[in-house]
């Protein structure tokens, strides 16, 4: 059994609202359909599928420990590089542009509100 894709990212936040609008607002993800859980958290999509999932906590957001996920990066898979760099420079949303040449892909680097690294990746677009 051969793993095919990264099926979604699950988040801890003490910011849940902050992280579901910018999720939103810079990437273009959208709020979607949740289980009914007892705790507080949101499910976002790309498209019909589900991308992130973020989980409202009190408290330290999950810095991590030896029994935390300490998370380097994420990252998603995207067209259109020109009108995704224009809308982060018109929004003012810091980001690093990373070239890598051999395998013809643009690397959009970013930082959510709580500090966690995702870039987002543009393959042919160089």
């Amino acid at each position: 059994m051969p793993i095919l894709k990264l099926d979604h990212i699950n988040l801890r936040t003490t910011q849940l609202n902050t992280m579901v609008e910018w999720y939103s607002r810079v990437l273009g993800l959208r709020v979607g359909d949740r289980p009914n859980f007892p705790f507080p958290g949101a499910w976002l999509y790309a498209g019909d599928t589900i991308a992130v999932h973020l989980i409202g906590i009190e408290g330290a957001a999950g810095a991590g420990s030896e029994r935390e996920l300490k998370l380097e990066h994420f990252a998603f898979s995207a067209t259109g590089l020109a009108e995704f760099e224009n809308r982060l420079q018109s929004m003012g949303v810091p980001s690093q542009r990373t070239e890598l040449r051999p395998i013809d892909l643009v690397q959009i680097n970013l930082w959510d509100p709580d500090g966690n690294h995702l870039h987002v990746d543009f393959s042919g677009e160089m």
